[in-house]
């Protein structure tokens, strides 16, 4: 029995690197350092005062970012005198049969699964920031966020968008829509709030 507890305080005290799999002893930074992976400089650890509130804004930001940039116009395209504007939802939902599966899938995985990893987000951070106890299911909901991200394709859309900008731009007049510029402000938000976020100090309020 002593035995058993003393093998699960030991892996308690260790975290492994989600990039290569290497495990390390827990020694928690000081304020502002971080704790990076020897092997390949993954940062596991990296405690910030006040993240929580920073990351809960980000994320309603980019929400209603998210939002406005599927209903206003993503681009202004025009050749020989005709123009015309179209959103994201209205790419979405101009096509039938098989090209209908792929523009929801694309639509799903640009805008649903975004908005669902930044509620669910939200719903983790926000007790733990009011120094509450963690809101029910909030473990599996963080679980269930983090294993969204591989699938959160925001960044990939808008490579993919300036590279069929490129392409079409001597064929056509293209003129960019408050979506695009709202949609590259979110895309940038995105990445600094993955990079803001110190999983690891997660996890841990959400077991104290």
């Amino acid at each position: 029995m002593a035995e058993g507890a003393t093998n699960r305080l030991n892996l308690e005290r260790l975290i492994a690197c989600p990039k290569c799999d290497a495990v390390y002893e827990i020694v928690e930074p000081a304020p502002r350092e971080r704790a990076v992976c020897a092997r390949c400089h993954t940062v596991l650890i990296a405690p910030r005062r006040r993240a929580g509130k920073q990351l809960i804004a980000m994320a309603v930001t980019v929400l209603i970012l998210i939002v406005a940039a599927s209903v206003f116009p993503f681009l202004r395209i025009g050749a020989g005198g005709v123009h015309n504007d179209s959103s994201i939802l209205d790419a979405a939902f101009a096509f039938s049969g098989p090209l209908a599966a792929l523009s929801l899938a694309v639509l799903g995985f640009i805008v649903v699964v975004p908005m669902m990893r930044l509620m669910l987000l939200i719903y983790v951070l926000v007790p733990v920031v009011r120094n509450r106890p963690a809101a029910p299911g909030a473990r599996a909901a963080f679980r269930f966020a983090e294993s969204l991200g591989p699938w959160s394709m925001a960044e990939i859309f808008a490579l993919g968008c300036a590279v069929a900008l490129v392409k079409i731009s001597d064929l056509a007049e293209v003129n960019f829509g408050p979506a695009f510029w709202m949609f590259a402000v979110l895309v940038v938000m995105i990445v600094v709030q993955d990079t803001l976020m110190c999983r690891y100090s997660v996890w841990k309020s959400l077991e104290t």
